[in-house]
């Protein structure tokens, strides 16, 4: 399937002007990123089948297969994969045109989630539409939105960005408006991925280091007083700071516990893949919240710590991009990549955390990895989007427009 998917980025593609071009030359694509990024997703298949293989021993999951989980995820992928093809050969300048659109697009998937009937409700939470094929998850589409609208929106008002008023307070009211709706889910966890997205987008498009001071701090008293005032949000946190006490464990702490279990019994090289414990019904969410768990006691510190590092390279490569699409003077281009890298990063770093018992335990997946169809679809278009953009620098390099 990566083969395939390079074969295809590497064919005749449009140009930036969409002028009819030869074959892409290899050097015009970043092959680094594809194959990291396919990486991710061959050891995320491989692990999510090895977590999930053993639910159908569960009353909830009787009538499935022991691979159900492993075809749906594969589908995912194949669908994500032919995503991405389609939106690579889309110039960034019409993701641009198509920003607003797109953002109010996801305000209107989010608002559809919440009529009773419509929205799939999964574990009390009413975040996804069914396909029939595969759920929709739309606060999954609307981290791609965000940035692409917060984006457009820094070089739209690059005149005015340094101003409360006519700067700040739009986009504001923009992110709050979406903040309102996932908070309806309830799903805190995408909202402090958009939020902190959204304002790392702003503060790299030319924010003043004062007015981001600001608006960090009325996030984080924000999130503060989410926090205090939701019982069962402060139990989190405080099951968080002690997992192994016999009230948390029991409670609010008892995944953490079975990670932080499983991560020990992996130790440096793992017990061996397919040779969990805490995959059989001990640990909740196995094979998308705490898919690195099941990594790290099958495959062990190594496993996990080249993960990591895999995360912490396309992030620091997505980066790279978007400063060189800056001093090329596409600074929409350069905040849609950085954007990218910046919420792969961010939600990674959070998802690993919340494994490992650094951070309280937040309903997000690791990205390219976790079970997830909308997830990795939108994993697959964001890889897209930052590929084309790197394109896109090579050719202008190159003498093209």
């Amino acid at each position: 399937m990566l083969s395939q998917t390079l074969g295809r980025v590497r064919a005749g593609l449009g140009s930036v002007t969409g002028r009819t071009q030869t074959a892409v030359p290899v050097g015009s694509v970043d092959t680094g990123i594809i194959w990291v990024a396919g990486i991710l997703m061959v050891i995320g298949a491989v692990m999510v089948y090895s977590a999930s293989i053993a639910l159908p021993d569960a009353p909830r999951f009787a009538n499935y297969k022991p691979w159900h989980f492993l075809v749906r995820h594969l589908f995912a992928i194949a669908v994500g994969v032919g995503l991405s093809i389609l939106a690579f050969t889309v110039p960034i300048r019409e993701w641009q045109r198509w920003s607003k659109w797109l953002f109010l697009f996801g305000l209107v998937l989010l608002v559809i989630v919440l009529i009773p009937g419509v929205g799939k409700v999964v574990y009390g939470a009413r975040r996804w539409l069914s396909l029939y094929v595969l759920n929709l998850q739309p606060s999954e589409l609307m981290k791609i939105f965000v940035i692409l609208y917060a984006a457009d929106y820094t070089v739209r008002k690059q005149d005015v960005i340094l101003s409360f008023m006519k700067g700040a307070l739009p986009i504001g009211a923009a992110v709050v408006a979406v903040g309102l709706l996932l908070l309806l889910e309830p799903d805190m966890g995408a909202f402090m991925v958009i939020a902190v997205v959204a304002g790392g987008v702003l503060f790299l498009g030319g924010v003043s280091g004062r007015l981001f001071t600001g608006l960090v701090g009325v996030g984080v008293v924000t999130f503060g007083a989410l926090i205090m005032l939701s019982p069962w949000r402060r139990e989190r946190i405080f099951a968080y700071l002690d997992p192994f006490s016999e009230q948390n464990a029991l409670g609010k702490g008892y995944q953490l516990s079975h990670s932080l279990i499983a991560f020990g019994r992996g130790e440096l090289f793992g017990v061996g893949l397919g040779g969990s414990v805490e995959k059989l019904h001990y640990l909740p969410e196995a094979h998308t919240d705490f898919l690195l768990a099941v990594i790290g006691e099958e495959l062990g510190l190594v496993a996990v710590l080249a993960i990591v590092l895999m995360f912490f390279w396309l992030t620091r490569r997505a980066f790279e991009i978007g400063r060189l699409a800056i001093r090329l003077e596409r600074t929409f281009a350069g905040l849609v990549a950085q954007g990218v890298g910046l919420w792969i990063g961010l939600q990674a770093f959070i998802n690993m955390g919340v494994n490992l018992g650094l951070l309280p335990t937040k309903g997000l997946t690791l990205p390219l990895m976790s079970y997830g169809g909308s997830g990795i679809l939108a994993n697959c278009v964001a890889v897209a989007i930052l590929l084309r953009v790197d394109f896109e620098n090579r050719m202008l390099m190159r003498g093209g427009k």
